[in-house]
């Protein structure tokens, strides 16, 4: 294949516009030349960022792969439930798919894929981008050098920040996962494929207990009202009010940073007067207390790797930052990594422990800390290069160990915490 590799983008959100985005890291490599999206301003938006021809922009990812392929690599960034609708069509129409994660939080529908695929001339990865980052190939590397001997447990954190719960996963696209997938799932697989990539080990046993203990009317203060901006006697002292979030905060807040990103899904034009008139009466302007979801807002999970490690994970939406922190103890040291900070610290016992700063090994750590990049480049230099998958490549049979890990965890949090044994868990979900 000849640069550029052409894009054609089903899905123009916030992961979409993502990856459409690295055209600018990379314009020699890549050309944005086809957009589909449900609402006409995010084409519009895509349209004009990237000079893509009016008869390329499409109301619909179906309206677009009813036309012959119209680039090289369709990026399938649409709804969770959607996204094998849209890419094994994809893949018969010989295109090379870049997938959102998850594949689908239907196994059945995961299964059909891999069948599809696997007669499919099209490469296609899924899209677990902390892989591609510096801090968890930093990680890797320390771990499979032995620098704390063998890996005996783990416990690693996913601080998802109250701001963030609140607009994905409260008044967001992801709040319900009867329209969408299990938070631990749709949240936290990056965390379930980095456990196996980061240990080389498939998961046995699975425990895991969670619930939704504020998002829900119950707990609603007297004086709320169904929409921030509606009268809302609490609004001045709820951290969760939309005005804050949306505008005011000047972490997320479209008054202070110019446009932010959380503020851009609010309303493509990120601008204070349209983001004022979207939280007067769209999604994004509910009380969190009202709203129509249903995923928790803390899980604690426990895993059984193979060869005895166990993994001890924890996802809660009750934090300032959004960030993730991982410790590995070994039989001869221990490791422990905070995303937020970019640092690594390697303690061997007895010894004088090593600090590393990420920030020093690489120049880029936008975006999932460099991840988003990262894992562009690598699918680009596949295609020019006309390379196979490397052992770091999310592809779909890779992706898949991580859907069955946090399938079976969701179900175990349905129980109760009732153990689920991986084998028969598999055995039950795939056909034969």
């Amino acid at each position: 294949m000849k640069a550029p590799v052409t894009f054609a983008i089903a899905g123009f959100g916030d992961r979409g516009s993502t990856y459409a985005s690295m055209q600018e890291l990379f314009p020699d490599k890549m050309k944005v030349v086809a957009v589909a999206d449900l609402d006409p301003r995010k084409v519009e938006r895509a349209r004009t960022l990237y000079d893509i021809p009016a008869e390329n922009c499409f109301s619909s990812a179906e309206e677009m792969l009813e036309r012959d392929r119209l680039a090289d690599v369709l990026v399938v960034s649409t709804m969770d439930r959607q996204h094998v609708g849209h890419a094994i069509p994809g893949l018969k129409k010989g295109y090379h798919i870049l997938m959102e994660k998850p594949i689908s939080p239907d196994l059945d529908k995961c299964q059909e894929i891999l069948d599809v695929a696997a007669h499919s001339p099209g490469k296609i990865i899924v899209c677990h981008v902390l892989r591609y980052t510096v801090f968890y190939n930093t990680l890797k590397d320390l771990i499979a050098s032995g620098r704390i001997g063998d890996v005996v447990s783990v416990c690693a954190s996913e601080n998802v920040a109250y701001w963030h719960q609140a607009h994905s996963f409260v008044r967001g696209n992801w709040r319900n996962s009867d329209q969408t997938s299990p938070m631990i799932l749709q949240k936290s697989c990056h965390d379930m494929d980095i456990f196996t990539w980061l240990l080389g080990k498939k998961c046995l046993a699975v425990s895991s207990m969670g619930d939704t203990r504020l998002f829900k009317r119950e707990c609603a203060p007297e004086g709320s009202t169904d929409y921030c901006l509606g009268g809302c006697k609490v609004k001045d002292r709820c951290p969760f009010d939309a005005e804050k979030i949306y505008v005011t905060n000047p972490a997320t807040g479209c008054l202070h940073t110019g446009g932010s990103w959380i503020a851009s899904v609010v309303d493509p034009k990120n601008t204070v007067e349209s983001t004022y008139e979207a939280l007067r009466s769209g999604p994004y302007g509910r009380c969190v207390y009202r709203c129509d979801n249903n995923v928790v807002d803390h899980q604690q999970t426990l895993l059984l790797m193979e060869g005895g490690v166990t993994v001890s994970f924890s996802m809660c939406a009750f934090t300032e930052k959004c960030y993730r922190t991982f410790k590995a103890m070994g039989t001869e040291g221990e490791i422990e990594a905070d995303l937020l900070s970019n640092t690594i610290r390697v303690q061997r016992f007895g010894e004088e422990a090593e600090l590393i700063d990420v920030k020093t090994l690489a120049s880029d750590l936008k975006g999932h800390g460099g991840g988003d990049s990262g894992i562009v480049a690598d699918f680009l230099d596949m295609l020019l290069q006309d390379r196979d998958a490397t052992e770091r490549t999310t592809t779909l049979p890779n992706s898949m160990e991580s859907h069955f890990m946090a399938l079976a965890a969701e179900e175990s949090r349905r129980n109760g915490g009732k153990l689920v044994d991986m084998a028969e868990f598999k055995a039950r979900k795939l056909r034969p």
